[in-house]
């Protein structure tokens, strides 16, 4: 293990880190350098001991009241100076090696202790957070409900709950010039692979930016391929999903002050499977995944085929439904694209709004908005109500698909779809499903296909990507992980 962190070059402080701000600084920690370089820093609590001769400079937000009383305070307020030497032998204590490493201590949430010509460091890192809770946005039915907070000592916690194994190995590195955002890559050793975990710490050190605030943030700088509209890793809220990530030999990143979780490498169908299908039995959870990929085709196709049909494939209608679009449409002053785009749109903003204010709030704009609107634009005459159909059984079904990122992505893909449908017809929306094709087929994550088992062909791992197969079943790993132990079940 040492040898490979050697071979990483990741020492056990961190990663490395970027730009060089310890230039012109003394070597040896000094209080009154410390406090010039925190100068304007009104949050900053200077406390001092005249009798001991400490002074204690700390951020009074950063640290645990508790803890600060219990390992700095109070052993301070029952010692005399003879006992001083005995007090700082105790393992709390950490002597920082120089200015720059106090500095830091002191910003990561750590008291400094000056004594004289001597500097301690005393990790009492506590500041509030937020409790754990629901995710809002991977919300199941049955399965834990605790999901990830902005905390990353408390992510790792649930994730050890979940994962009592010394195999589970967690890599530390420092992202960020300024904000030196802390980032975990965590692993099961002697499941996942060695090259791709190398592979993605690469990526991960590799980084130069000023600062780094959330897990889709960093996901998006390490792509493959950074322009494409589809997510290439995936990112969970949910504690459950990665921890059975990690087990089946995938690698996990969690970054400080966020609450997703990225995992890698990921393939294009995993954005279709939930953690309901595991906790239910396989016969509904199969029927469950199909069901989301069918809504898959309903929205980047339903729409679009509307406008190709009633704009250049009439003999496709059945003539009963002819019938009635045509009087519908007769009211309608503009071509299907545009009346399709209109309302797309519309659909589109009503969603944003929803999104952006309070839930409850949200949810009346989402139901009023879409009755009033709908009703108001087929009376004026401005869509036909079978159009209605179409757009709102798209967007409800986009919002089957239990990864919201990818959802999103899908319905951009729509709107592409419908303007090739209304300028091409049925040819230009087979065109536009073809360059998708061809799109996802280049897309790679880790360097592993992004449409793995079909691309490269596994049928093994179909029995747990289009289907939910029995427990039982489900005896190896998914090749994409390239484990060399890929026996999960004997």
């Amino acid at each position: 293990m040492d040898n490979f962190r050697r071979l990483l070059g990741i020492e056990n402080k961190g990663g490395r880190g970027i730009g060089n701000e310890n230039e012109n600084q003394p070597e040896k920690p000094d209080s009154k350098h410390i406090l010039n370089e925190l100068e304007n820093c009104d949050d900053i609590v200077t406390r001092t001991f005249p009798e001991l001769s400490i002074t204690l400079i700390y951020f009074d937000h950063l640290v645990d009241k508790n803890e600060l009383n219990r390992e700095v305070i109070n052993p301070l307020k029952n010692v005399t100076n003879d006992d001083l030497p005995q007090l700082f032998k105790q393992s709390q204590f950490q002597m920082p090696q120089n200015t720059q490493e106090t500095i830091e201590d002191i910003v990561s949430g750590k008291t400094v202790i000056f004594h004289g010509d001597d500097v301690y460091s005393v990790n009492v890192y506590g500041p509030e957070s937020r409790t754990i809770a629901q995710s809002e946005t991977e919300s199941v039915i049955t399965g834990p409900h605790d999901a990830f907070t902005e905390n990353i000592a408390s992510n790792l916690s649930l994730i050890r709950r979940r994962v009592r194994s010394s195999k589970l190995k967690t890599m530390k590195l420092s992202v960020g010039e300024i904000t030196k955002t802390t980032v975990y890559v965590l692993y099961i050793q002697d499941i996942a692979n060695d090259d791709l975990v190398h592979e993605l710490l690469k990526r991960v050190r590799s980084i130069e930016i000023d600062g780094l605030f959330e897990g889709n943030m960093i996901v998006q700088l390490i792509d493959e391929h950074p322009n494409s509209i589809f997510p290439q890793f995936m990112t969970t809220e949910r504690t459950d999903v990665v921890a059975s990530k990690l087990v089946a030999g995938k690698i996990v990143g969690l970054v400080d002050g966020s609450p997703s979780a990225f995992c890698a490498p990921t393939s294009f169908f995993e954005f279709f499977s939930s953690p309901d299908d595991y906790y239910q039995r396989w016969l509904l959870g199969t029927g469950l995944r199909l069901l989301r990929f069918i809504a898959f085709l309903i929205t980047i196709t339903f729409t679009a085929f509307y406008v190709s049909v009633t704009t250049f494939h009439y003999e496709m209608i059945p003539q009963a439904l002819l019938l009635n679009l045509a009087e519908s449409r007769s009211k309608v002053p503009f071509p299907p694209l545009y009346e399709a785009m209109l309302m797309e749109v519309t659909i589109e903003l009503l969603r944003e709004a929803g999104a952006r204010l309070p839930s409850k709030i949200g949810q009346t704009i989402g139901i009023v908005g879409g009755i009033v609107i709908g009703q108001a634009a087929v009376q004026a005459g401005l869509t036909s109500n079978i159009l209605i159909i179409a757009v709102a059984s798209s967007a409800i079904a986009s919002f089957v698909i239990p990864s919201y990122i990818m959802s999103a992505s899908i319905r951009l893909i729509r709107f592409g779809l419908i303007f090739l449908a209304g300028i091409f017809g049925n040819l230009g929306l087979l065109f536009g499903i073809t360059w998708i094709v061809i799109h996802l087929s280049g897309l790679t994550n880790l360097g592993t296909s992004y449409l793995t088992p079909i691309a490269p062909m596994n049928l093994n791992d179909w029995k747990d990507t289009f289907i939910r197969s029995p427990f039982w079943s489900l005896r190896k790993r998914p090749m994409q992980a390239k484990t060399r132990n890929k026996q999960r079940m004997k």
